[in-house]
């Protein structure tokens, strides 16, 4: 299993919220939904969405942006306008006086604006809190990632189609499309060298870092040491120890904790097994020795995680 791969192994959008907007000049809206990760595919015009106290970032024809929540940010048509549309956590879309915009702006059964024919026109894809997004991902991504105009451009011609029409199991459709766009999105993205991608990432091209980090991902319930892990990428301990801590920024046996847990709070959110169960399957001997580490790394326990409304683990 490649790094890319690892990352993205996880639960996957189910019932995605698809929405395509057609907008003229001038319009402004503020997104408060608080989504774990937004996906935005421009298909005419130009867009500018700015974060509190941050410089303006344009988006032209072509361009997808991902969004990591919960920061609330503006989409708009010129840097610097008013939001007059409001978006809160319920997704209900509101002016500034609270006044709900619901129907006067829903132009179809996925689509929503201020005009049929829209200057401006994009997709907008929002993963929910539960299950669709995996906290390793969302460890891994900046608050925003942009590809350029001319990445993936057929597969976002199959995103504007599709949202477009009214057809049986267009929902399904739909949450496969979204996810072959988040995927195509980050190979772009973690392709790029020039990106701030996590240490682990930049690492995982090296010939000896690389294998070590694929064998951890890959077989995590393992019982690894140090000297299986050098012996699996033949090496020596001390070359594996120091290459690793120097190119990951911490220690083998460390990364292997730290992803043993990240892959636990995947399945703690994404499936209905037990704590043992979710302990064998990363490492743990006992479901008490997995809720204590778990508990010292993110400050709940599995349990109250499970429950709980958290993005990413703290």
């Amino acid at each position: 299993m490649d790094a890319l791969s690892a990352l993205l192994d996880g639960p996957r959008a189910r019932g995605a919220f698809v929405l395509r907007c057609l907008l003229d000049a001038p319009w402004s809206i503020r997104v408060g939904d608080e989504a774990p990760l937004a996906l935005v595919a421009m298909a005419r015009g130009r867009a500018w969405v700015t974060f509190d106290g941050e410089d303006p970032l344009e988006l032209v024809p072509g361009d997808v942006l991902l969004v990591k929540g919960p920061d609330h940010y503006t989409v708009s048509d010129s840097p610097g306008r008013d939001p007059v549309v409001f978006v809160d956590t319920d997704e209900v879309c509101r002016d500034a006086a609270g006044a709900s915009l619901a129907e006067e702006m829903l132009l179809g059964a996925r689509t929503w604006g201020n005009s049929v024919t829209g200057e401006t026109a994009f997709v907008i894809a929002c993963y929910d809190l539960r299950g669709q997004v995996t906290p390793r991902l969302l460890d891994a991504l900046p608050r925003t990632v942009r590809v350029p105009v001319g990445s993936g451009s057929a597969l976002m011609d199959v995103l504007h189609t599709e949202v477009n029409q009214e057809a049986l199991g267009q929902q399904v459709v739909l949450d496969r499309i979204v996810d072959l766009v988040l995927v195509q999105t980050l190979r772009t993205w973690f392709a790029d060298p020039t990106v701030d991608a996590p240490r682990w990432w930049q690492a995982s091209a090296d010939p000896v870092v690389g294998p070590a980090i694929r064998a951890l991902q890959t077989n995590p319930a393992r019982p690894w040491t140090i000297d299986a892990l050098a012996r699996s990428v033949g090496v020596s301990r001390a070359t594996l120890a120091r290459r690793f801590t120097d190119l990951v920024g911490e220690p083998p046996m460390t990364y292997l904790t730290g992803w043993r847990l990240t892959l636990a709070a995947d399945l703690l959110r994404g499936s209905d097994e037990t704590l043992a169960a979710v302990a064998r399957r990363v490492g743990y001997g006992t479901a008490f020795s997995f809720s204590s580490a778990f508990k010292r790394r993110y400050g709940v326990s599995p349990q109250t995680f499970r429950r709980s409304d958290v993005l990413v683990p703290a």
